[in-house]
């Protein structure tokens, strides 16, 4: 660190027989004011600047630049780690972009501190030099005070040999106190030897003790001031300004000390509690990050079984993450250590999700390659006419689907409606070859406008009663189990049968849910189709299983105590019963087309 007598920590100067010292402070604790760069490239001209200069850097500004500089770089690497993932990149996948920036401010800053490293070096060896000249200096005074020469010339010499000292500025910070206090003994021993006449003594004492009260009103204006670094800074030249002014008369020597020390006490205190304040707030933010690095070293990866689960714990991270950014520095001596703490917990839950997910990626490339196989098979029986023995094995064929795993959402469409339409084309022609259905469709015609006739009878009477309703019930359940009918007949019959049903359940109030599910129902037919409503239904179910557990996954995060709160805590658990009034009817559903295809 340099240290001279105008810029020194704040060392407080006694007069001859004042206490001797206050506390010092590091000077890098400085907060002096620079204009902020906005861009990279200023940063970088700032430091050409500073490098081509190095003698006159500041180490806090250089921080203050390299932290800015870097903060643009992370800014700029997030933006382009977003704009990767937005074109469909995945973030594990992501890679930053060589920034020659980088090289550029690493290889300036390099240089800054090899200049710097060789002033300090040149400094301390002419702070060992101005020390040997002080002590000279001193020797020569102690010499003027033990001579017998004329007054007026000893005097002349010793005014010079005071400039002389004044002019050599640094020093070792220890032995400035030491250096000072020999001075003052040796001026005051002088100015008493020579016996200077009282009027050129006084006129002498007079001017430094308007000096030094200008110092002790500046003092105390600072005492006022926001900024307490700066002040305390500012505190130091006046200390320098105070020790280069000689003495004053005897009686006010101690009064004027003492009023200087006092202003000066107070900016020290200020700046004492400023750093103490700032070391609270530090060790409260490294508090705090600690408390998220072990939620994040805490992840049970054993319990991520799904992409829903991984989804949901990789949430939990970024919400860590994005709080870690609000949270402030902590000590310097922690700082990195526990942000490489966190980072390394992060690495290790993407690292974890990334095997995760290349895991499931092979096992979906397996599964693709089974239903590839089924494809082909079931396309190589499509044109059989050998209706017994090949709907068996397609059907068991179909079965065989639906014990294979999924596949990438990139085939899985493609792949299903390739198998279906081959099981499809197979039965179409089946069915067209067996026209003996006609008389059975023939036969479900009767039976169903009989049905038809009894729900009008039922709609005339106007009853309401339990009996009236369990009749509507048993005669769509009978409905529900009549097959087909000709091809030409069933849109009438549909269309009558869903007036009187929906006429008769608005009469006996019967839940929207049992009409959904009566609807539902009736357009059931015994087709190969059957297995590709029940897969959209079981994924219907699933989503609706997965909404479920999110809202409630949100409850726990919310509070009812205030009014906002209270609100939005019963709208979501609404929402959580109509959903699960909605997966109760895709059940239903479910259970529907299963007996379809036991009937099959």
């Amino acid at each position: 660190m340099e240290v001279n007598e105008s810029n020194s920590p704040l060392t407080e100067i006694p007069e001859a027989n004042a206490p001797e010292t206050l506390v010092p402070t590091d000077e890098s604790t400085s907060s002096t004011t620079y204009v902020p760069k906005q861009t990279k490239g200023e940063i970088i001209e700032r430091l050409v600047e500073i490098n081509q200069d190095a003698c006159l850097a500041d180490k806090q500004e250089i921080d203050l630049l390299k932290q800015t500089f870097y903060k643009l770089l992370k800014t700029e690497r997030e933006a382009e780690l977003k704009s990767f993932i937005e074109q469909g990149g995945k973030p594990e996948d992501y890679i930053p972009s060589k920034n020659d920036c980088e090289s550029i401010f690493k290889e300036i800053l390099g240089k800054i501190k090899d200049k710097r490293t060789t002033l300090n070096a040149e400094l301390e060896q002419e702070k060992e030099k101005n020390l040997q000249r002080k002590l000279a200096i001193l020797k020569k005074i102690e010499e003027l005070v033990d001579t017998s020469e004329d007054t007026s010339k000893i005097y002349n010499e010793f005014k010079q040999l005071q400039q002389e000292w004044n002019e050599i500025k640094l020093l070792p910070i220890g032995k400035i106190n030491e250096l000072w206090k020999s001075y003052q003994l040796y001026t005051e021993k002088f100015y008493d030897m020579v016996k200077l006449n009282n009027e050129f003594r006084e006129y002498d004492f007079k001017k430094n003790l308007e000096q030094k009260t200008h110092l002790c009103e500046s003092a105390e204006k600072l005492m006022e001031e926001n900024d307490v670094v700066s002040a305390f800074h500012q505190l130091q030249k006046l200390h320098q300004e105070y020790r280069s002014i000689g003495p004053v008369a005897k009686e006010l020597r101690d009064g004027i000390w003492a009023r200087f020390k006092a202003a000066s006490s107070i900016i020290n205190r200020r700046h004492q509690k400023y750093f103490e304040e700032l070391k609270e707030k530090e060790q409260n933010n490294l508090d705090q990050k600690t408390v998220i690095c072990e939620i994040a070293e805490a992840m049970e990866y054993d319990s991520l079984k799904t992409f829903a689960d991984w989804e949901e714990k990789t949430q939990e991270i970024l919400a860590l993450q994005a709080k870690w950014k609000t949270i402030g520095y902590a000590p310097q001596k922690m700082n990195v250590k526990i942000f490489e703490r966190f980072r390394a917990a992060c690495d290790e839950f993407f690292n974890r999700k990334t095997a995760f997910f290349k895991t499931i990626k092979e096992t979906m490339s397996a599964n693709l390659e089974k239903k590839r196989a089924l494809c082909e098979k079931a396309e190589a029986l499509k044109d059989s006419t050998n209706w017994k023995g090949t709907g068996d094995i397609l059907v068991r064929l179909q079965k065989e689907w639906k014990t294979i795993g999924p596949v990438s959402k990139k085939y899985s469409d493609n792949i299903w409606k390739r198998f279906i339409s081959a099981c499809d084309y197979f039965f179409e022609q089946k069915n067209k070859a067996t026209s003996s259905l006609h008389n059975v469709e023939v036969e479900n015609l009767k039976k169903k406008e009989a049905i038809i006739k009894q729900l009008t009878e039922l709609e005339g009477t106007g009853a309401t009663d339990e009996e009236t309703t369990e009749k509507v019930r048993e005669l769509t359940k009978e409905w529900n189990a009549t097959g087909h009918v000709p091809f030409r007949d069933k849109d009438r019959l549909y269309d009558e049968y869903h007036q009187l049903t929906n006429s008769l359940f608005s009469k006996l109030n019967i839940s929207a849910s049992e009409k959904k599910l009566s609807s539902f129902k009736s357009r059931l037919s015994k087709g190969n189709n059957l297995y590709r409503d029940r897969e959209r239904l079981m994924r219907n179910y699933e989503n609706l299983k997965n909404d479920i557990q999110t809202y409630e996954n949100n409850l726990g995060f919310l509070s009812s105590s205030s009014k906002k709160g209270s609100s939005l805590v019963s709208d979501i658990n609404r929402k959580i019963e109509h959903l699960k009034r909605d997966m109760e009817l895709v059940i239903k559903k479910i259970e529907a087309i299963d007996e379809k295809l036991k009937e099959a």
